[in-house]
């Protein structure tokens, strides 16, 4: 049985294990033995498939662009290439190839083959002396990859195209939902080394600290439970957290938060949002960069990338990243140190298919660890305001998390452009942690008593397997062609964790707070555990979607997912759960689209009552409608949104505990939360970048607020200009106050609200040379003092302050 929050850490220690390689392997084999084996290349595919074809007149990158997301291939083409070039419009059914050669015609440009990769080049025989243009000649990816479009070398703070939503690949406008994508360009820029800092660019998230190793990301006033890792969903236990939010940036490409209930693809999930991780992928030209970095805190970090083809033809690319970072604190004694490894392979197997293999691993190991937070108040009932160095933990607290995940996929191309996929993810997130923190009571301001310290030791780790499996592909209607995707998904995830308490004879008394240095001594854990978990949950599913070409300029998207799952040690077993899904874009004009959305919200719990019974799931429905605008061939995103959630057995927080010990819940019907959200993501002028967001929402169960503990209104903007060889930029975000019920030492409970607040980034990058350049990056530029609370121990926790980071780059 599950016990109470503040004794459910996660990490995982030293382990040796790793992910099992070799069971990779050996399925890979296995799905290429089975894999449909094609007989035909681009060249003969291109002859014989035809579509439905209505590309405008455009500049030439972007009806490119179009062209190689309908037709489903990849594209590499050197940016110079098109520039200032325009192509003409492009309508009717037409072979690929056909389509292709109308788009080039007059350009000076050709198409040719390499291996599952079109490549534009300039056509020889039309080839003058001109000297090649000396700028712009990094490789574009111009991609129909069922991931969406790469955004490394893109420059850009917006996507291309994106699939996380629905498995198709759309772009933002044509997605019937919102969705905010960080880009590699916006983390090179910002120094976005770990996903927390990728959520603080990202809008309408907020974040939550409850200690040093342990954040909640929150999106429209729900915690985000729900990650994937290039599209495969994985879900995170927050209490006992290992891993998810120290993700270190290196291995991705882009961070997309899809918005809302995401049931369709998920599973179950909550309202709030999915995070959904990119992985990098490797090009066909060597390629990489490496870089070190020093800071504030005695912040270190190097890293470096590498890829390309380990063949002469290219049907074989690889890539591999290492980065490793050490890093003390503005608190006083503590430091983290965190190692990553990351490599794939990409092999060009046969005509049309594509295997990818891949594996990566991080560890995280800090000292001094803090728990729970610093006491609200003291024994006066008055703000206990401690400095932004204060360290609750002893010296020994450390919660180590590591990762080890393997993965693999097969796909396939078919020559009427239909794609089969397979894909198999292995994830490993596990935690060693040994825990003391000066955390529990009221200090005294005259002698520092009152305090005493939360103690506990616990080793675990949650072992996940999922396999998806999909085909997709156009169909031909009442004379237009549609889109299906027909896909099913597999998973199972084993939590195990045992709890090690501290002799009774330890004292967990602090003498004097306000002297707390962690000079105490560590507990002789018992040899067996004092208690422990043992949780394997089951899921499996059935999904499809189409999206209707109604006319030219409506588009419909319908599906549902039929789901099962089962956890019989929290007593959770549901089967034949279906989630609908229905979506419709109608555009306006060539840049403006309006859009509708609806789908289900279904979640199983594991929250119990106080007589210790699991609530119901969490049920629901979501609404969104809005506005989406591109400009610029895309390059420039616009949407604004309203929405509303209606959620059952909503677990709201009582005064009592579990029969374990654990935090008591009641189950709330008919909890209605309603919003806007406002979003701009791209370019405004040549080398003006912009990602700015605003939003609102407001939760009530019978007209009283809840979900307080997250702003009701955020705004955000983040922006850079680059000029030639230098690029200025920066970035402001504020939220709304916040707040929580919190226990006064006479026992009485009030509301602590935390003021709303203002924070400024700013950052500066000068390329000596086209390989070489230098960085600055400040976060919060005027050192603002916040913090957020842990209501349900009457805790808080200081935001960083101040500090600069100095970073060079070199690209080879």
């Amino acid at each position: 049985m599950r016990r109470s929050f503040l004794l459910q850490p996660l990490p995982l220690a030293h382990s040796t294990r790793r992910a099992p390689i070799t069971a990779t392997l050996t399925v890979c084999a296995a799905l290429v033995a089975s894999t449909f084996m094609a007989t035909s290349a681009f060249a003969q595919t291109a002859a014989t498939a035809s579509r439905s074809y209505n590309i405008a007149a455009q500049p030439m990158g972007d009806a490119l662009n179009t062209w190689a997301r309908q037709a489903g291939v990849q594209m590499s083409l050197q940016a110079f290439q098109v520039t200032g070039k325009t192509a003409p419009a492009v309508q009717g059914t037409l072979a690929d190839r056909e389509a292709l050669d109308l788009l080039l015609a007059g350009s000076g440009l050709v198409a040719t083959q390499d291996g599952n990769t079109v490549v534009i080049k300039a056509d020889a025989s039309t080839t003058t002396s001109t000297a090649t243009p000396s700028v712009n000649m990094q490789s574009v990816n111009v991609t129909a990859n069922r991931l969406g479009r790469i955004t490394e070398g893109s420059e850009s703070y917006t996507p291309g195209t994106i699939a996380t939503a629905t498995r198709m690949v759309l772009t933002p406008r044509e997605t019937p939902q919102t969705i905010s994508v960080v880009t590699r360009q916006e983390m090179d820029d910002f120094n976005l080394n770990s996903i927390d800092q990728v959520m603080m660019h990202t809008p309408a998230i907020s974040i939550v600290t409850y200690d040093s190793e342990r954040t909640e990301y929150y999106a429209r006033g729900f915690a985000i439970q729900n990650f994937q890792y290039d599209g495969i969903p994985m879900t995170r236990n927050s209490s006992y957290s290992a891993g998810n939010t120290l993700s270190d940036m290196a291995l991705y490409d882009r961070v997309e938060v899809l918005k809302g209930s995401t049931g369709l693809l998920t599973g179950s999930g909550m309202p709030g949002a999915t995070i959904n991780l990119i992985r990098k992928k490797p090009t066909r030209k060597f390629s990489g960069n490496a870089s070190v970095s020093a800071g504030t805190w005695n912040t270190y970090r190097g890293d470096v990338d590498v890829g390309g083809a380990v063949n002469e033809s290219g049907s074989v690319r690889v890539r591999g990243v290492a980065a490793y970072q050490d890093r003390q604190s503005n608190l006083d004694r503590y430091s983290r140190s965190t190692s990553t490894l990351y490599g794939i392979l990409e092999a060009d197997i046969a005509p049309g298919t594509l295997l990818t293999i891949g594996g990566d691993f991080q560890n995280n190991e800090p000292k001094a660890s803090t728990w729970g937070g610093i006491p609200l108040l003291n024994s006066k009932g008055e703000f206990n305001d401690m400095p932004r160095s204060h360290n609750n933990g002893t010296n020994w607290s450390h919660w180590d998390q590591y990762t080890r995940t393997a993965f693999a996929t097969l796909e396939h191309k078919f020559a009427n452009s239909w794609i089969a996929r397979l894909q198999y993810n292995h994830q490993i997130n596990g935690y060693d942690a040994a825990l003391g923190a000066a955390a529990s009571g009221y200090p005294n301001p005259a002698d520092g008593k009152g305090v005493s310290m939360w103690v506990g030791k616990y080793v675990g780790r949650t072992t996940s397997d999922a396999f998806d499996g999909y085909v997709s592909g156009p169909f031909t209607l009442g004379g237009r062609e549609h889109e299906l995707v027909i896909g099913g998904s597999l998973s199972k995830s084993r939590w195990t964790n045992n709890g090690y308490s501290a002799p009774s004879s330890y004292s967990t008394t602090v003498p004097d707070f306000y002297h707390w240095q962690g000079n105490v001594a560590e507990p002789v854990w018992p040899s067996t555990p004092s208690f422990g978990n043992d949780e394997t949950t089951r899921e499996r599913g059935l999904y499809a979607a189409a999206r209707w070409d109604l006319n030219d300029s409506t588009k419909l998207i319908t599906g549902g997912r039929w789901s099962s799952y089962r956890n019989r040690e929290q007593g959770m077993e549901e089967s034949g759960v279906f989630v609908p899904y229905v979506g419709a874009v109608v555009d306006i004009n060539k840049n403006y689209s309006i859009y509708a959305s609806y789908t289900n919200i279904f979640s199983p719990q594991s929250n119990q009552d106080m007589q210790g019974r699991t609530l119901a799931p969490v049920e629901g429905k979501n609404y969104e409608a809005g506005v989406k605008a591109a400009f610029f061939g895309d390059r420039l995103n616009i949407s604004a949104a309203v929405f509303e959630l209606v959620q059952d057995n909503f677990a709201i927080e009582t005064s009592g505990l579990t029969p374990s010990g654990g935090i008591a819940y009641r189950a709330a019907q008919g909890v209605k939360t309603k919003g806007y959200e406002m979003e701009l993501s791209g370019q405004l002028a040549a080398g003006w970048q912009m990602h700015a967001g605003y939003s609102h929402n407001i939760s009530r169960q019978q007209g009283e607020r809840v979900a307080t503990l997250t702003p009701s209104n955020q705004f955000s903007l983040y922006t850079s200009y680059k000029q030639n060889a230098l690029t200025l930029g920066g970035g402001a975000r504020w939220q709304d106050k916040t707040w929580g019920d919190i226990s006064k030492p006479t026992g009485e409970t009030i509301r602590h609200t935390v003021d709303s607040y203002w924070l400024f980034d700013a950052m500066a990058r000068y390329e000596f040379s086209k390989q070489l350049s230098a960085s600055i990056g400040v976060k919060n530029l005027f050192d603002k003092k916040y913090y957020t609370i842990f209501n349900w121990y009457s805790t808080y926790t200081w935001g960083e302050p101040r500090s600069v980071n100095l970073n060079m780059n070199y690209k080879f």
